[in-house]
């Protein structure tokens, strides 16, 4: 295995998918999170509200600035989101420590309310989101460098996608849905020969999917 492949090997001797080894906040982040699955409400919201702040930017920019988004967002709480309103706008639009995108901003406040119409009707955002789980059979076998440039997207993301956008839902076109199930583990892939890959498997197989 070599970066050609996809893999980069850490200063601990272990290989990791190449993104995962570029900086000590993206290994963090790759060994001991992304891909591992999610049933956890305020995670999976804050998720899909930071990959829409994402949108044109760095994941490390916005991995960075995380916990000031949680404190500036009431821990992603959805029920406290939602009652944001134009004064926490100005706020915000006034904190540095978060991406301040008027749009983005009020797509989260908006995103807040319509995951609340969510949870009424199918209990827990959890509940929705893992519906939309891509059948593990139908999944590549061997994952490489290429093959994970090239899953940008599903039809799985393509349809929660459409379906959240017909809810109302901002900010959450298909390539930002597929980045969001990568990383709730609702697909694994992290890359064949990664020390993750198989850790990430055993967890999904453990879990209880959400009803």
């Amino acid at each position: 295995m070599s970066e050609r492949d996809g893999l980069v090997r850490g200063e601990d001797g272990r290989l990791r998918c190449f993104w995962g080894g570029s900086t000590p906040d993206y290994a963090a982040y790759h060994d001991g999170e992304w891909g591992r699955p999610v049933d956890s409400d305020a995670r999976l919201f804050e998720k899909l509200c930071l990959e829409g702040f994402q949108s044109g930017l760095s994941w490390l920019t916005i991995l960075r600035k995380r916990e000031n988004f949680r404190k500036a967002f009431a821990g992603f709480d959805p029920a406290r989101v939602a009652k944001f309103g134009k004064r926490d706008v100005e706020r915000l639009l006034k904190d540095a420590g978060i991406v301040r995108h008027r749009g983005k901003i009020e797509s989260t406040i908006n995103n807040a309310k319509r995951a609340l119409e969510l949870i009424a009707e199918h209990g827990s955002l959890a509940a929705f989101f893992w519906q939309y789980e891509p059948n593990p059979k139908l999944r590549p076998k061997k994952l490489d460098r290429e093959a994970l440039r090239a899953a940008s997207t599903s039809a799985e993301s393509l349809a929660l996608s459409k379906e959240l956008k017909r809810r109302g839902w901002t900010f959450v076109g298909p390539t930002t849905v597929y980045a969001f199930m990568q990383a709730m583990g609702l697909v694994n892939d992290h890359i064949t020969g990664c020390f993750c890959r198989n850790d990430v498997e055993k967890l999904r197989k453990a879990f209880v999917r959400p009803k």
